[in-house]
């Protein structure tokens, strides 16, 4: 069996679009999309709380591809990071996910996950769990439970996770997301 690892923004572009118009996951009458931003961070200014500006941090399995020596490893602790709100009827998700640079090249440079459909539709299912819970007054679903049925690999290398480097990834989920007002 194959392992994706090759970042594929459509992916999850195409399975948001799909959990919301056939699954019907935020049938609020609300218009949602998804964007891309990946220079965010999980901080929240008391200006973008005040314009209804959420975060939610979600660790999962994903799989990396270097640029340079075209080593693949697997990691099961990779952070994607969601920003989200929702406005006159009009909701938007920011995510971004977190790379790791490459043991064999000790390279600087951060490589983007390669993630599976089965993650991709899970993480995207938390999300929808916490914008019901905050922005529909609705009960968490997934609160308590931690993130995806982790796969365990070698030990999380900190001086390789773009996220351990900015402060983020060495927090717990429930510090790392700023839901609640």
């Amino acid at each position: 069996m194959s392992r994706a690892t090759d970042w594929v923004p459509a992916l999850w572009l195409d399975t948001f679009s799909e959990l919301l118009n056939e699954d019907n996951e935020l049938d609020y009458g609300d218009q949602w999309t998804l964007n891309f931003n990946y220079r965010q961070t999980n901080t929240v200014t008391n200006e973008e709380r005040k314009r209804g500006w959420k975060v939610f941090c979600h660790y999962t399995h994903a799989n990396f591809r270097c640029g340079s020596c075209s080593k693949t490893w697997p990691s099961a602790r990779v952070l994607v990071l969601f920003r989200y709100r929702l406005q006159k009827n009009r909701g938007t998700a920011v995510m971004r996910p977190f790379g790791q640079s490459c043991r064999s090249c000790e390279s600087d440079e951060f490589e983007l996950p390669g993630f599976s459909l089965e993650e991709v539709k899970h993480a995207l299912l938390r999300l929808f769990s916490k914008i019901k819970k905050n922005c529909y007054g609705e009960a968490d679903e997934y609160e308590g439970v931690g993130s995806s049925d982790i796969k365990k690999t070698k030990p999380h290398e900190k001086t390789l996770c773009e996220a351990c480097k900015m402060g983020i990834c060495a927090q717990d989920e429930e510090s790392c997301s700023q839901d609640d007002d």
